[in-house]
């Protein structure tokens, strides 16, 4: 089958990739969905917005950041362009623009509070006869739960969830890019184009040539991003008090004395799988009114943590020792807060880089002169080096910064 084209391309200005083309009629209208609108109110980076001031940009802009990373991939690298057919590139491309359509407000800090992954929720959302599913489904019958297999690692062709969800990805590459630009930091540089240029498909599975593996410089953006950025202990200790929050609401609704004021939150906190036309309304915009209207409800806890949510007042924080927590423990119940509420730990690690294995379609394959796979770490001694060292790990405590006096 032939899919519908635009009348012209469609071209999205971007200050990441300048221009974003969309010239299939499927995707154009899957971009205007309202499922899809709805990520422009839902920040990219959760709770780091509070760290880096300008860090406003939105997963609408990630995800036609992804999409047109795809895009290229399967018109400008030749083995990717012979080896899939037309529906395979819809396929992928409406995947890549649809991976995050699932997230909920704060990022992943919501997942916590939900129950539930973004990629849960994504798979619904194209599946259970929404907008979005009618679209695709219009487009080609069966297009939807091919779309969703992508997104789940399932599909029938394996190069397509390596394109979206793998060490070297599309995702990955427009979040350290976006994210690098709109933090105003350098930590996610890469080579993007270098990379683009020496990509190649081997037996189904996407490898780089080996004169492109000093582009891998992503693999160092990646590991100095998560710790710079994504795991920040400002952006953390955001995401302690809103899970805080609601774990406030969560006791307060099995007393009987859950505020009547917000009630897009009463699905939310009775616990439970959400319907999508709840989820729906969960975005940063409605969530913010919610927690206005908290920092003036009468239970002191309820009040004082959604104010530090909207007033920016985060938690301080400690490496998380045995006697660390003691002391702080103490020094809360002297100031009379409630260590149930006032106290957080966030235990977080990471290694430069995890070499998966080469078969299960995750890791850098590197496609050596001779024609032999490797993975990326067997093909650079420097990669190499960095596998075989320690994982570093920061694991803290945070608490209301009124009690320093205290310790």
């Amino acid at each position: 089958m032939t899919f519908q084209k635009t009348d012209e391309v469609k071209v999205l200005r971007d200050p990441v990739h300048a221009d974003v083309r969309v010239e299939y009629e499927v995707i154009w209208r899957l971009i205007n969905t309202a499922w899809m609108q709805r990520m422009r109110r839902i920040r990219q980076l959760g709770g780091a917005f509070m760290v880096y001031h300008t860090a406003d940009h939105s997963r609408f802009s990630h995800s036609l950041g992804v999409y047109e990373i795809v895009r290229r991939m399967i018109t400008e690298v030749p083995d990717l362009a012979r080896a899939l057919n037309e529906r395979e590139k819809v396929t992928v491309m409406a995947a890549a623009l649809l991976h995050d359509i699932g997230h909920g407000p704060y990022s992943h800090a919501f997942e916590k509070v939900v129950g539930g992954t973004h990629e849960d929720y994504t798979c619904r959302i194209i599946e259970e006869d929404t907008e979005v599913t009618r679209i695709l489904e219009a487009a080609a019958p069966g297009l939807s739960h091919e779309v969703a297999d992508v997104i789940r690692h399932q599909s029938e062709n394996p190069l397509l969830p390596q394109l979206i969800s793998a060490q070297l990805d599309a995702d990955r590459m427009d979040y350290l890019l976006r994210d690098s630009y709109f933090t105003g930091t350098s930590y996610g540089h890469f080579d993007l184009e270098r990379i683009l240029r020496t990509l190649r498909v081997e037996d189904d599975l996407v490898v780089v040539k080996e004169s492109g593996v000093y582009a891998i410089d992503y693999v160092m953006a990646r590991y100095h991003s998560y710790w710079q950025i994504y795991y920040h202990p400002g952006a953390r200790s955001f995401e302690c008090i809103l899970s805080k929050l609601f774990d406030r609401l969560r006791d307060l609704n099995e007393a009987g004395h859950m505020p009547q004021s917000i009630p897009e939150f009463k699905p939310l906190i009775e616990g439970g799988v959400l319907s999508l036309e709840d989820y729906f309304v969960l975005d940063e915009y409605s969530c913010n009114y919610a927690f206005e209207v908290l920092s003036r409800c009468g239970d002191r806890i309820t009040a004082d943590l959604a104010s530090r949510i909207l007033d920016r007042r985060l938690f301080d924080y400690m490496e998380d020792t045995e006697e660390n927590r003691r002391n702080v423990t103490a020094a809360l119940e002297a100031a009379g807060y409630d260590p149930a509420y006032y106290l957080a730990s966030d235990d977080v690690g990471q290694r430069v880089y995890i070499p998966y294995r080469v078969s299960a379609g995750n890791a850098i394959r590197v496609r050596l002169h001779g024609g032999e796979i490797k993975e990326l770490s067997e093909a650079s001694n420097i990669v190499q080096s960095l596998v075989r060292g320690r994982q570093l790990r920061d694991d803290r405590i945070y608490y209301p910064k009124e009690i320093r006096g205290l310790l």
